[in-house]
């Protein structure tokens, strides 16, 4: 920075004539860009803007890892330097020690009841090619082959066993594996499948068998049980039927846990017969998804969540007598990452909008709140974040579908607001009630508002509204969905119709490109990032483990009708209708929506005289993980936003 101010002073002091220049022809002291982001057509990032943002971008969070079951210390994922590493925290509001030091994102955990050893799981610049690893003296160690693309899937109780995917043998299928840890050389492969969306769900205790799961869609998903000594799979009930199911666990005396919605449209936690494969639903009735749960050591105690429109409620369930209670002091939030302890206590991460991503524990017996982690929020004071409220609106064929507003404080910023629409992706995801960190800033310092609607295909509100987008003939229901909420956004009386913007990522980046074309007379301009331009050339080209996931949520471009349809739904193919400026953002690493996505989309809006800033990150996938490339990117979404939507 002081070599940037150095040269503005020498260029400014060149000589008399120069000193009669006016004081606009000064240049602009600018941000340097990371060396791997390439920025086509994006203004350099004056330093004046990454001053007033600077505290939004110094809020952290920590992710709930799982417990030492030696020392009783929880395992936390958090963020000091470049990217999240794994730290231990010995006491609550302890503090935070770091144990991995990586370039790259880690994850992991410790082994369950021995707690001897860590394995972690991390891929190299967001490829995705996940390796597994042991953790010990700030070391990794490799377990996996270090080329295929690897999951750790499960452990077994004792510690002894963990289950993983491997591609290692074709590049494409998802085959099981089992190893101990600590010895790599143990690792052996129990099943060979075919599809990309096989893992082992539990394992037995005796580590005889395992529970296999193999996804077909968010609606459909199988279960089988594996001899681990044969590598014979058994179906367990009928595979023909679409059932969503999940989450499985083995209790001591065999019986088997998980989340179902057979005959429900919505998921519930209860009990499967492994022979017939009936569910039986246990607890009270829910009218909302149970979104995970996890059973204590002794299978007696279940804690689960509750998804209540995109906020989460905690419930827990005594096995031997049916009675449930709910833990009413925790704060309306989103939690994620649910472990009990061997000694019973339930660790989990929970955020909201007035708190980010923080490590908590219930006591099971009293229902007590422990608070292990505060992450620091940039000294900013919290209680200034807005509030969501749920906006519900009729689509085109009466549909009810919500989602979620913020908006800025009206005594700061009185009038009709201006409005950016950010669509979650998946389309398998949900939009929740979480902390907006650095989207604060917009709320708090811009006044610009926030929506994030659930369109038809989003999770939460039963099977049957996940299906409801479902091939290519059904897809741009949900951009209809898109613009019946922006039109009935438009209409109240705190927000600006005339200034509407719409970002979006992954599948939400579809829908972002598809808005730029079909509700273009309602926005003033569009973000897209790491986006579907073509579903095509995207199913042809995305990674071969997922392709077959994918041609069922989106339709099968080998079918000569579903391939013509595909493509007339493309947003490449209308790209001439789209007249407002984009901003695309991209991981060159990406293999889920390749590179050439944003490049072909990019290039045919130039070619249409068009307008379209396009920034690449070298070392980046499917959305930016390392804080100076997320920085950076945010800057430049700030300037796009305050050109094209505030008019600066």
């Amino acid at each position: 920075m002081r070599r940037i101010l150095v040269a503005m002073l020498l260029a400014t002091a060149a000589g008399p004539l120069a000193a009669q220049s006016p004081v606009s022809a000064l240049p602009v002291a600018v941000s340097p860009k990371p060396a791997a982001l390439d920025a086509q057509d994006v203004p350099p990032v004056p330093l004046e803007l990454v001053a007033k943002t600077r505290p939004y971008l110094e809020s952290r969070s920590a992710g709930f890892a799982g417990w030492d079951p030696k020392t009783r210390a929880v395992l936390i994922a958090t963020r000091f330097g470049n990217t999240s590493q794994l730290h231990r925290v010995a006491t609550p509001l302890g503090a935070r020690t770091q144990i991995s030091f990586e370039a790259e994102p880690v994850s992991g955990a410790y082994a369950p009841d021995k707690g001897d050893v860590i394995v972690v799981q991390k891929d190299t610049g967001g490829d995705e090619y996940y390796q597994l690893y042991t953790l010990a003296s700030g070391r990794l160690t490799l377990l996996t082959d270090g080329k295929s693309r690897n999951e750790g899937n499960a452990w077994s109780e004792d510690g002894e066993l963990v289950g993983f995917s491997s591609t290692r043998r074709n590049g494409a299928d998802s085959d099981l594996y089992v190893m101990n840890p600590r010895d790599p050389a143990s690792s052996r492969m129990v099943a060979q499948v075919k599809g990309g969306g096989w893992g082992i769900a539990a394992f037995a205790p005796d580590k005889s068998s395992a529970i296999v799961a193999n996804y077909q869609s968010v609606q459909d998903v199988d279960l089988y049980r594996l001899d681990l000594a044969s590598g014979s799979m058994t179906p367990m009930g009928d595979n023909k039927l679409q059932v969503a199911q999940g989450g499985v666990q083995v209790a001591p005396d065999g019986t088997i846990w998980l989340v179902s919605d057979a005959g429900s449209d919505f998921a519930r936690l209860g009990t499967l017969d492994p022979g017939t494969g009936k569910f039986t639903p246990r607890g009270p009735a829910e009218k909302w998804d149970v979104d995970g749960f996890d059973m204590s050591k002794d299978g007696k105690t279940i804690a689960y969540i509750v998804n209540e429109a995109g906020a989460h409620r905690m419930r827990i369930l005594d096995v031997p007598t049916g009675a449930t209670r709910t833990v009413e002091t925790l704060p309306a939030g989103v939690i994620s990452g649910l472990e009990i302890a061997p000694w019973g206590e339930i660790g989990f991460s929970m955020s909201s909008a007035r708190s980010a991503s923080d490590v908590w524990s219930v006591d099971p017996s009293t229902l007590a709140v422990t608070r292990w982690t505060q992450s620091e929020t940039g000294g900013l004071d919290v209680k200034r974040n807005s509030e969501p409220e749920i906006v519900t609106v009729k689509s085109f064929d009466k549909l009810p579908v919500s989602g979620l507003l913020y908006l800025p404080d009206p005594a700061r910023f009185p009038g009709p607001r201006p409005l950016i629409v950010s669509v979650h992706g998946g389309p398998e995801g949900q939009s929740q009630a979480g902390f907006l960190g650095r989207n604060n800033y917009l709320l708090n310092e811009l006044g610009i508002g926030i929506f994030l609607p659930n369109v038809r295909g989003s999770t939460g509100y039963g099977k049957r509204f996940v299906s409801l987008d479902n091939g290519p003939f059904k897809r741009e229901d949900s951009v209809r969905d898109l613009g019946a909420m922006i039109d009935a956004l438009r209409k109240d009386s705190r927000i600006d119709p005339a200034r509407v913007g719409l970002t979006g990522g992954s599948y939400g980046g579809y829908m972002c490109y598809a808005a730029a074309v079909q509700l273009k007379d309602r926005l003033r301009a569009t973000q897209c990032t790491v986006a579907i331009s073509n579903f095509v050339s995207f199913l042809e080209n995305t990674n071969a483990y997922r392709r077959d996931l994918r041609r069922v949520e989106y339709g099968d471009e080998r079918d000569p009708r579903q391939r013509a349809q595909l493509m007339k739904i493309s947003p490449l193919t209308r790209v001439g209708e789209i007249t407002k400026p984009m901003f695309v953002i991209t991981g060159a690493n990406d293999p889920r929506v390749p590179k050439s996505e944003a490049d072909q989309m990019v290039a045919a809006i130039r070619a249409k005289g068009g307008e379209a800033w396009h920034l690449v990150a070298a070392n980046e996938g499917h959305g930016y993980a390392k804080k100076e490339n997320v920085d950076y990117a945010f800057w430049s979404a700030l300037q796009f936003w305050q050109r094209y939507l505030l008019g600066q």
